[in-house]
């Protein structure tokens, strides 16, 4: 669903912006220290983790700063605060909204309750939520993945590169979302492979508890799945997928990445040779498209899904071993063409 409406005009200065984000989260902005209340471009608060991440936030930071290129304009992303309320996340929104910015986009599932509180609030601004269909709002676009669908071919990349017949997948946080991702990942794996025993393990029940943030536990869990002959470990855990990658490194067996090619981060370089291949979502597309679609006046609304046959998901081919595997490749592409086509159902839970 698309809706045509006008860009906001909000009034408030930008002190008051930095005050009022300086209560609720740090931020990056752009924008000059006198504002005269026009039109401003796109905001983005981050999900737990926060830019650095390598991954998912880092993909939003990425739609950001391709928008901010190639429309001149100012933007604002806000990084999030260790324990956290839903109305400081409310908060947060309201003062972008209230600046002028337009969309306003919170990174997350977790940003639900305060992205439809602000949109009620702000009714002649668009909003985006990644990674959460719940809202039905006028002015809100729910950015949403097929997760499973990239995580089934992370499978078939595991499946055909076990040497012991035993992966592992490591999930941040014990959630519906990341249930998309282990799904998907052992339907690939089992497809391919019935003989490949998958070991499955989550970090934390709640985000709070760092399921998300935590690269140390992403470390022991792998290293104790690496202990039971695990040789490909496959994160959806966010920054904590570093530690997994951190392990796998260390022990000298693959790692599969996610939302991001991490095998391109700078920040991961020194494992690269050891990262397979990364199960990718363009967050950064999802953002970029939001925004333009507001900058020309016709925003986005709605359902807004990323999938296969959209090439908003899909496997990276940045490692050379990887790329270069015409076995590996090949599966993969069949699987892929059958997903699309509808012969193969990828379970999401």
């Amino acid at each position: 669903m698309r809706r045509i409406s006008r860009i906001s005009v909000a009034g408030a200065a930008t002190a008051s912006l930095a005050l009022a984000l300086s209560a609720c989260g740090g931020t990056s902005t752009s924008a000059s220290s006198e504002s005269k209340g026009e039109d401003k471009g796109l905001a983005i608060a981050y999900d737990v983790g926060g830019k650095g991440d390598q991954s998912f936030n880092d993909a939003a930071y990425a739609g950001l700063e391709q928008a901010k290129k190639e429309f001149g304009y100012e933007t604002a992303d806000i990084e999030p605060t260790e324990g956290e309320t839903d109305a400081d996340k409310t908060q947060r929104l309201v003062s972008l909204a209230k600046q002028g910015y337009n969309p306003v986009i919170g990174v997350g599932y977790a940003y639900a309750p305060a992205v439809k509180e602000a949109a009620a609030k702000y009714p002649d601004t668009t909003f985006g939520i990644v990674d959460d269909s719940t809202i039905n709002a006028k002015n809100v676009a729910d950015l949403v993945f097929s997760e499973e669908q990239a995580s089934y071919l992370a499978g078939v990349a595991a499946a055909k590169s076990t040497k012991t017949n035993v992966v592992g997948f490591v999930g941040g946080v014990d959630i519906p979302l990341i249930h998309k991702f282990q799904a998907g990942f052992e339907q690939g794996v089992k497809d391919t492979n019935p003989k490949v025993q998958v070991l499955s393990q989550y970090l934390t029940q709640t985000a709070e508890e760092g399921g998300f943030s935590s690269p140390d536990k992403g470390k022991t869990a792998a290293e104790g799945q690496i202990e039971k002959k695990a040789d490909v470990v496959y994160a959806a855990a966010g920054l904590s997928g570093q530690g997994v990658i951190e392990a796998a490194a260390a022990n000298k067996v693959w790692a599969i990445g996610v939302d991001s090619d991490q095998y391109k981060q700078e920040a991961l370089a020194k494992y690269k040779d050891h990262i397979l291949t990364s199960a990718m979502k363009d967050v950064a597309k999802a953002v970029y498209n939001l925004s333009k679609s507001v900058k020309d006046g016709k925003p986005e609304t709605g359902i807004v899904r990323g999938d296969l046959k959209t090439g908003e998901v899909g496997l990276s081919n940045s490692n050379p071993k990887f790329a270069s595997d015409a076995d590996l490749q090949a599966a993969i592409t069949t699987a892929k063409e059958k997903i699309i086509s509808g012969e193969i159902k990828v379970k999401s839970s």
